[in-house]
């Protein structure tokens, strides 16, 4: 692997730039085995090293530990499933990003499931409040517990973040910092119907593979960032759902959908995020060792290193 730095100074961190790696092995926002072993796997495919190697100071203290958090004396509440569980960690996970980000650093979650985004961008948020969102995923993971039909509650995040829907006491930690405007979608094309009348009542942007197929990926990317950050001022927290990606080039992922992103184009995105000097903090979710043939598991293993690598000035000359 020959890495090639893009040395873009950032508005927000100090130098040295330092990423702190928090891994979260953790799988109750969704039903599937295995989600939890993604962070294992892209440490062990020497993702902290291949940071380095860009010229990060990295931190890393291990992976951090949900034993105690069980979902085993977890009960629904409505259709909600494993809600405690869930709450619980997000909560944890808020609480690290948080922390990480008022030191300068750059916190990079591996996950996991995507409900851990609701504590990422909550710990991000409490260091930049103004910050933008920029949500990489095939779906919008912004049902309510009223919209919601599996209760997975790896599909309700970004509703917890805004503030919408019904409320729920177990999470009523999650203060509503994000506003519709700061949020944009890159890659939607597997919507729920409750979660259209959502998008469009909130007026929240969102690009579908049908804007990437129109339009092209840099053009989406420019229409997005002009959306959320149009001065290129404020600080990004970009969540980067592996399913973004086609399934012929991320195969091993819980809700895979047909017509994705081309490897380019969501190595593209993270560029480009890159380039604006902007990034404050980085999800790679949804990662499954467990779900494919071992060749088809290690290269979307590899491809979520390899994203990770491009957020943060991997380019290709």
């Amino acid at each position: 692997m020959t890495s090639h730095i893009e040395s873009s100074v950032s508005r927000f961190l100090p130098d040295p730039k330092t990423v702190a790696i928090v891994g979260c092995p953790f799988r109750g926002g969704q039903a599937k085995l295995g989600v939890d072993k993604g962070p294992i796997h892209l440490v062990q495919a020497g993702l902290p090293e291949q940071l380095a190697e860009l010229g990060w100071k990295v931190q890393f203290d291990g992976h951090h530990q949900f034993e105690q958090i069980s979902t085993e004396d977890d009960p629904p509440i409505g259709k909600l499933k494993n809600p405690r569980s869930v709450s619980r960690v997000c909560e944890a996970v808020a609480k690290v990003v948080g922390e990480h980000a008022k030191k300068g650093q750059l916190p990079l979650t591996l996950g996991g499931d995507h409900s851990l985004a609701m504590g990422t961008i909550s710990g991000t948020l409490e260091k930049y409040p103004d910050a933008c969102v920029i949500w990489v995923d095939a779906h919008a993971d912004i049902n309510t517990a009223e919209t919601t039909d599996s209760g997975n509650i790896h599909g309700m995040p970004v509703s917890f973040l805004l503030g919408i829907g019904p409320k729920v006491e177990e999470f009523s930690w999650v203060k509503p910092l994000l506003k519709p405007h700061r949020i944009v979608y890159i890659g939607l094309r597997d919507v729920d119907q409750g979660e259209r009348r959502i998008l469009r009542e909130h007026g929240i942007k969102a690009f579908s593979m049908h804007e990437v197929d129109k339009y092209g990926i840099g053009r989406v990317v420019e229409m997005a960032l002009d959306h959320v950050n149009p001065g290129r001022k404020l600080p990004i927290h970009l969540s980067f759902d592996v399913d973004a990606l086609d399934p012929s080039v991320a195969p091993s992922t819980g809700t895979p959908v047909r017509g994705g992103l081309t490897f380019r184009e969501g190595h593209y995105i993270c560029e480009a995020v890159y380039e604006t000097g902007c990034l404050v903090a980085l999800d790679i979710m949804e990662v499954n060792p467990s779900l494919a043939d071992s060749e088809s598991a290690k290269q979307t293993v590899a491809v979520g290193c390899s994203l990770a690598r491009s957020a943060l000035g991997e380019t290709l000359l």
